[in-house]
C-alpha cells in the first residue's frame, strides 16, 4: 500500500515540484497550503507523514504540529529557511522528528522519508516487546503503553526509548542515542537529544529531579533505570 503524505506548503511552484516528485517515489500525495486546511486534511485523511512548513498563512507551522501531535503519531518533517540550531530544537520539541532547511534536495527529502516510515512502521518479522516494570515496549507495533495505557510516541521518541529500555543500566552518549533513532538522517546536531529526552520524561510522567526511567549520568549521557 502506497504511503500516505500530507504536504504542506504555501509557495505553489515548490508545492507542485514536490508533489510531482514525491508521487513518481510511490507516494500517495495530499496537499494543503495553509494551516488550517493542514489540520482539516489530517483529521479526515490520517496521513502517515507529514512534510509541514515553519512559515503558513493562517496557523504556523509550529502550531500545526503542536495541535497534530495532541492527536496523531504520524511522522513529521518541519521544512524551514531558518538555520538556527535553536529554531531546529524548537521543532523537535513541540513533536517534530526531523527537520530540514531550504534549500534542499528532492531526493533527500525523499529518502528522509522514507527512513522516518521505516522507524514509524517497525520490522515486520519480530514481534518484540520489552517490560519494564509498568511499562511495555512493543518494537513491532511501535507503541508504548503505561499501566495499560497507551502513550502517544513520535517514532523518534520511540526508537530512543527502545536503545534504551532494551539495555538497562547501559550509558548511552547522546551521539549513540541519535544514530540509533535517526540513522541515515543524523545531521551532527548532539544537544537535540536533550530536547527527545525532556519530551519521553514529559510523556511517561518521569520526574527530571529524580528520574524513574531516563536517568542522566552527566558528563555521559543516558541510561535506562535498572530498578525499573
Amino acid at each position: 500500500m502506497e504511503p500516505k503524505l500530507l504536504l504542506v506548503e504555501d509557495e505553489p511552484g515548490m508545492l507542485e515540484e514536490m508533489h510531482a516528485f514525491l508521487q513518481r517515489e510511490g507516494f500517495r500525495v495530499l496537499t494543503a497550503v495553509t494551516g488550517k486546511e493542514a489540520l482539516a486534511i489530517a483529521r479526515s485523511e490520517r496521513p502517515d507523514l507529514v512534510v509541514l512548513d515553519w512559515m503558513l498563512p493562517e496557523k504556523s507551522g509550529i502550531d500545526v504540529c503542536r495541535e497534530l501531535r495532541q492527536t496523531s503519531n504520524c511522522g513529521i518533517i518541519m521544512v524551514t529557511a531558518r538555520s538556527d540550531e535553536s529554531d531546529k530544537i524548537v521543532g523537535l520539541e513541540i513533536g517534530a522528528d526531523d527537520y530540514l532547511t531550504k534549500p534542499f534536495s528532492l531526493r533527500e527529502l525523499a529518502s528522509r522519508l522514507r527512513a522516518l516510515l521505516r522507524r514509524l512502521r517497525g520490522p515486520e518479522d519480530r514481534p518484540t516487546f520489552l517490560e519494564r516494570d509498568n511499562l511495555i515496549i512493543s518494537e513491532a507495533k511501535c507503541q508504548v503503553c503505561k499501566d495499560g495505557r497507551e502513550i502517544q510516541l513520535t517514532p523518534t521518541e520511540f526508537k530512543i526509548l527502545y536503545t534504551l529500555a532494551a539495555r538497562p543500566g547501559m550509558v548511552f552518549s547522546r551521539l549513540q542515542l541519535l544514530k540509533a533513532a535517526l540513522a541515515d538522517e543524523y545531521m551532527g546536531y548532539e544537544r537535540t537529544m536533550d530536547s527527545h529526552i525532556r519530551n519521553l520524561r514529559r510523556k511517561l510522567g518521569d520526574d527530571p529531579a529524580n528520574p524513574r526511567y531516563i536517568q542522566t549520568v552527566y558528563g555521559f549521557g543516558y541510561r535506562f533505570g535498572e530498578q525499573s
